[in-house]
């Protein structure tokens, strides 16, 4: 006498009805009704850990993201556009304060440990600008942050740094919607000339973001409400 043989693994509906009996039908019927008709839906989401620094300047979030350089961009009456000519690549390095959402951003032509290095000087000059004093830093595992040459410059400047778990870019989750929101705000919000011009939207896109723009996640009041800064020194600073 044979044994039956096994099923195979994973629980979908015709495993199901083949087990029980019944009808296919049925048991993707009671499956919808149960919100359990997908494999996905049998396997729990990985729970959101959110935290937040409890200053300004206690953790500095930094990333980069590649952007395609290009020119001779012509627009046609049909609002689509011909002629782009692929010229290499950029790159947006960015800041974002963990407890303020402040950011602070620069395109720069490489993502070597020397690009990282000037921007992260760069990023400290700007916060301390808005009396914000960075402690903290964290990073992706990318090589130019694993660079003896930035962390060099990290012991240096007297700071303390993190870097994410591999293959985890949730942990750096603040500069990664922040990159986000700036392809959708700024990269890609408009049509732009060249490379140039769409450089040129960056400062004043990133002034409305900082000064102007409603945060969900800071009850929609702008990231500098939460700089420390008083009334005065916010007018004084405000361009």
């Amino acid at each position: 006498m044979f044994a039956p043989a096994p099923l195979p693994s994973g629980p979908t509906g015709y495993h199901i009805a083949q087990t029980t009996g019944l009808s296919r039908a049925t048991v993707s019927r009671i499956l919808r009704r149960l919100g359990l008709n997908r494999m996905r839906d049998l396997e729990p989401a990985v729970p959101l850990i959110r935290y937040e620094h409890p200053a300004p300047g206690d953790l500095l979030h930094l990333d980069i993201k590649q952007l395609g350089r290009f020119a001779g961009v012509v627009s046609r009456p049909d609002g689509r556009r011909r002629g782009s000519l692929h010229r290499g690549w950029e790159y947006v390095h960015v800041a974002i304060d963990d407890h303020s959402r402040i950011a602070f951003t620069q395109i720069l032509p490489r993502f070597d440990a020397a690009c990282a290095i000037a921007f992260l000087r760069a990023s400290l000059a700007y916060y301390a600008s808005l009396g914000i004093v960075i402690r903290r830093l964290l990073t992706d595992n990318g090589h130019c942050y694993r660079s003896r040459a930035f962390h060099a410059a990290v012991v240096e400047l007297g700071l303390r740094h993190h870097f994410t778990r591999p293959y985890t870019p949730r942990t750096n989750g603040k500069a990664e919607r922040f990159i986000q929101t700036a392809l959708r705000e700024w990269a890609y919000a408009r049509l732009y000339r060249d490379s140039q011009h769409r450089q040129e939207h960056l400062l004043p896109w990133l002034h409305h973001y900082n000064w102007h723009r409603p945060h969900g996640s800071l009850n929609h009041a702008p990231p500098i409400s939460r700089s420390g800064l008083d009334r005065n020194n916010l007018l004084r600073l405000h361009s």
